[in-house]
């Protein structure tokens, strides 16, 4: 077990020169730790929607240093979001990156299934009895066949809906994963409620997914680096870098504690009233835009009401089938979705979007008012059981 950097403080502010010592030293020590160059090298970033996480400028500068002497390659963790274009890539990633260094994870076709976690051990490990199926394990296979000496996963620990707090072994086993494992893992959150998992390190889902990383790709060269940001009044600061091997959790868990002094507003009350912005160069679908159902809940009080300004939304799902199964079942309140599920093989056969329509609801608590540009109407909006406004008045008043 090593944790080979632990680099971070709630007033510490890493600059870029510091950041690019601190990435090149945490890879040469990586290097070290193998005793040889490898000459192949997988790096795991986020995607698009992690673009504030800096795991892009990271991409950049371990592509600068080491692809004279190392082949690298790069494949974006994108579960289950939609392929990044080649405008997002350059956004993300810089242009001096070959689009051609750049694979695309394919979450339901282009798997290795390793082996399969029985549902009384799913149980065992996460504590929520009322979750019955085991779940496949399965990794896009390139980390298998692409005869990597070495791979990098990078990313922003940060507090999440589903896991509690992101990154670490999700960037992986979800972010390159199959369709079992992203589908069950979420529908573990979902069940288990949103409110006692967001911004907590221990949780039903992190212990199923660290139990199923170390489980069956305990063996890969998989090493960890992680951030810590805060958007403060001056900008986007990094406050933490961590760098861990994959027997050690001790930099995720400092990172995330760190993540929890500098993400987490906490209120001495309630609110009536939350609206919030969703940039349209990040949030184009309610399966990403739905953040702000999220972030906001535990502090809309009863009868409150959530205004989403989401000037960029043109969709839904960000995969074909689930914008169809959201558009056809709607975010409704979870026993309503749990009945869906007992009747309907295809939401038992897609029990993230079944997840993603519970954590979508307010569960009749709130109003939630969506304010879309031109793109989606308001039948549609409507049709999935949400108020409409046009963005263009809510954004005048």
């Amino acid at each position: 077990m090593a944790t080979l950097c632990k680099h971070g403080d709630a007033t510490m502010v890493i600059d870029q020169s510091q950041k690019e010592q601190l990435v090149e030293e945490s890879v040469q020590a990586i290097i070290d730790q193998q005793g040889q160059v490898p000459k192949r090298m997988l790096l795991i970033p986020p995607d698009m929607t992690r673009l504030h996480s800096d795991a892009g400028n990271i991409t950049q500068i371990i592509y600068k240093k080491f692809s004279s002497s190392i082949h690298i390659d790069i494949m974006p963790a994108i579960g289950s979001h939609f392929a990044m274009t080649e405008e997002e890539i350059r956004e993300m990633y810089g242009a001096e990156i070959p689009l051609e260094r750049f694979l695309v994870h394919d979450w339901k076709n282009e798997v290795t299934v390793l082996g399969e976690i029985p549902a009384d051990e799913i149980q065992k490990i996460s504590g929520v009895n009322e979750v019955d199926y085991p779940m496949k394990v399965a990794i896009n296979k390139i980390l298998f066949e692409g005869n990597y000496d070495l791979i990098l996963s990078i990313g922003q620990v940060v507090p999440h809906e589903v896991i509690g707090m992101a990154n670490y072994t999700k960037n992986v086993c979800v972010g390159v994963g199959g369709s079992d494992m992203i589908n069950k893992s979420h529908f573990i959150g979902a069940v288990y409620g949103a409110e006692q998992i967001m911004g907590r390190v221990e949780t039903p889902v992190r212990a199923v997914i660290d139990y199923a990383f170390k489980t069956f790709l305990g063996d890969l060269p998989i090493y960890f680096l992680m951030t810590v940001m805060e958007k403060a009044d001056e900008g986007l600061l990094m406050r933490g870098f961590y760098c861990s091997d994959r027997h050690d959790d001790e930099a995720y868990r400092l990172a995330a504690k760190l993540s929890q002094q500098v993400n987490l507003d906490l209120l001495d009350s309630s609110v009536n009233k939350v609206v919030v912005y969703l940039d349209p160069s990040e949030f184009k679908s309610t399966w990403l835009g739905n953040k702000a159902v999220y972030r906001t809940r535990m502090i809309l009080e009863d009868e409150g009401e959530l205004i989403i300004l989401a000037p960029g939304l043109r969709e839904f799902g960000e995969d074909r089938e689930n914008d169809r199964l959201i558009r056809k079942y709607g975010y409704r309140k979870t026993p309503e979705i749990l009945k869906a599920v007992e009747e309907n093989v295809e939401l038992q056969e897609s029990l993230g979007a079944a997840a993603h329509l519970i954590h979508g609801s307010s569960e009749g608590r709130f109003t939630i008012t969506y304010c879309p540009g031109p793109r989606v109407s308001k039948a549609e909006i409507e049709g999935v059981g949400y108020r409409y406004r046009p963005y263009e008045d809510a954004a005048q008043t």
